[in-house]
């Protein structure tokens, strides 16, 4: 998939500064082994690791706390869930363009200290006694057990506040992190691909240990102590990355390659800040251009964050149906079964870095083996192929549950959900992973926060697709008698949305390949 274009890559002569980079101080950086590379972006990698299992923390189960404490229902609940996360993959396209024209340390360091706060206030709404929903008898009337308005506003505030932190923190990271290595540097420009796949990998690893025991905490122990570990990652994250200050490359914002290392000073730590920055009207109009190429790849690439929205609502609703015991009494949280995407992805990016790329690259010539376009379009076909699983374990739950009659756990073990969980994370690995340098690598070269934040809206746009399909469903099936999504899943039809979502993925998917095939890669190094 996509057009290919002539280009080279200049070699690096030592001796000579990298190009357009300063270290903390403001000056040249000679030194590759002093500054950035591997040694700065394993700070990064950390910095992320962290943030994800606070992020995590809060998402992956934030259904059951809206279905559970604030006693909404499941369609609601399901909403909501998707409008949050909308916000927060929508709101770092800003962040990534402020970030573009101020510097990524400042905005990322502003971002940690917002979201420690954001998170301190939500860990306060569940134990403090005037803001914490009062508890109500699991066979009362929960209608008059709702919680009052304030309560509820101050959570919602404290979680949209943390998706505001998220907006300067998200694309800002991930793009520094990518800074560190030279792009006109062959050996640098192949540690940077491999870059990608082991930030997802670090990520995924933080995130299995959020799925099993940070939710685990907020089932099992209490919403106090699950929301303040979040809390306590988060303050973690703000203190690695500032220790790796000194570490860092730092590229001017909004630069253009070619201009004199004096130039790139304002983007250290002690730069001066006065310093102006001015471009022209030809340099804005293609930077404009170059972000609007990508927009056909951007629109056919909706459809699998819509997928992606599904793991962290209906599929942990699924599995609080299902038979979760393992031994006599040990019950596995239904947000735990997220840990399989994670576990797939740290599995399957060594195989796919280290024996599928080399491979691939034997054939193609290419130092990613594939291009970034085919290795995101395998990764769409497999989330098909997970939502096609998902569908069928739905409709044998769904027959399991009429036929016992009325009952609240259907006897069928949480384990036949597994396979849609390692479908949906093996199609991470090509997908996520590739949008994230296809969005890095193919912007301008001075937008590249803003590119990964275009990325990150794929995801927001996704969530707000899936909220709105969620309600508009819900309210047309009620008029034919239960909801797809009836409070009752054992009621409802799971399986129809997911077959919908199927079929909608797979349409994506045919104006996907034909966007790409025609796609032309701005540099052909990068690949």
């Amino acid at each position: 998939m996509g057009g290919e274009t002539e280009s080279t890559v200049e070699i690096r002569s030592d001796g000579l500064p990298v190009d357009d980079v300063v270290d903390y101080r403001g000056r040249p950086v000679f030194s590759r082994s002093t500054y950035g590379g591997w040694s700065s972006a394993l700070f990064i990698i950390g910095v992320e690791v962290a943030e994800r299992c606070a992020y995590y923390g809060i998402s992956s189960n934030l259904i059951t706390y809206l279905t559970g404490p604030l006693r909404q229902s499941v369609a609601s609940a399901a909403a909501n869930v998707n409008a949050w996360s909308g916000v927060s993959m929508m709101l770092p396209l800003l962040g990534g363009a402020l970030a573009d024209s101020v510097g990524r340390y400042r905005t990322i360091v502003i971002a940690s200290i917002l979201y420690v706060l954001s998170l301190a206030m939500l860990t306060l709404s569940a134990v403090s006694p005037a803001l914490r929903p009062r508890e109500c008898p699991s066979n009362g009337d929960l209608g008059g057990c709702l919680p009052p308005q304030f309560q509820s506003g101050f959570f919602f505030f404290s979680l949209y506040m943390a998706a505001i932190a998220m907006a300067g923190h998200k694309p800002c990271v991930q793009a520094f992190g990518a800074d560190q290595f030279d792009e006109n540097d062959p050996e640098e420009l192949k540690s940077r691909s491999s870059f990608f796949n082991w930030w997802y990998f670090g990520m995924n690893g933080g995130m299995i240990f959020t799925y099993l025991f940070v939710n685990y905490v907020q089932d099992e122990i209490g919403w106090g102590l699950g929301f303040g570990l979040p809390c306590v990652f988060m303050a973690l994250a703000m203190v690695v990355f500032l220790l790796g200050t000194r570490t860092y490359r730092y590229v001017l914002p909004s630069a253009k390659p070619g201009f004199s290392s004096n130039q790139w000073k304002k983007n250290s730590p002690h730069a001066d800040e006065n310093q102006p920055l001015i471009l022209g009207s030809k340099e804005e109009d293609e930077s404009v251009s170059g972000i609007l190429r990508l927009f056909p790849i951007w629109a056919s690439c909706l459809m699998y964050a819509v997928v992606f929205a599904q793991s962290s609502t209906f599929f942990t609703k699924q599995g609080s149906t299902m038979d979760r015991r393992i031994g006599p009494s040990f019950r596995v949280p239904p947000a735990a079964l997220q840990s399989f995407i994670s576990i797939s992805v740290v599995v399957f990016i060594p195989i796919y870095d280290r024996v599928l790329v080399p491979a691939a690259r034997t054939f193609t010539g290419r130092p990613s083996g594939i291009t970034m376009l085919q290795r995101i379009g395998i990764g769409v076909v497999l989330s098909i192929a997970s939502m096609v699983v998902a569908a069928f374990v739905e409709m044998k739950r769904l027959r399991y549950a009429r036929e016992l009659g009325p009952i609240e756990t259907v006897p069928m073990s949480l384990w036949w959900l597994v396979p849609q969980y390692v479908l949906f994370g093996a199609s991470d690995v090509f997908t996520m992973v590739g949008l994230q340098e296809f969005f890095y690598d193919q912007v301008p070269d001075g937008l590249r926060s803003l590119g990964l934040g275009l990325y990150l809206s794929i995801f927001g746009v996704g969530s707000f697709v899936s909220s709105f399909l969620v309600s508009a469903i819900d309210g047309l099936s009620r008029r034919d008698g239960d909801s797809w999504f009836a409070d009752d899943l054992n009621r409802g039809h799971l399986d129809y949305f997911y077959w919908l979502i199927a079929g909608l993925s797979s349409v994506a998917l045919v104006f996907f390949v034909y966007f790409s095939r025609d796609f032309h890669y701005k540099v052909k190094g990068a690949l």
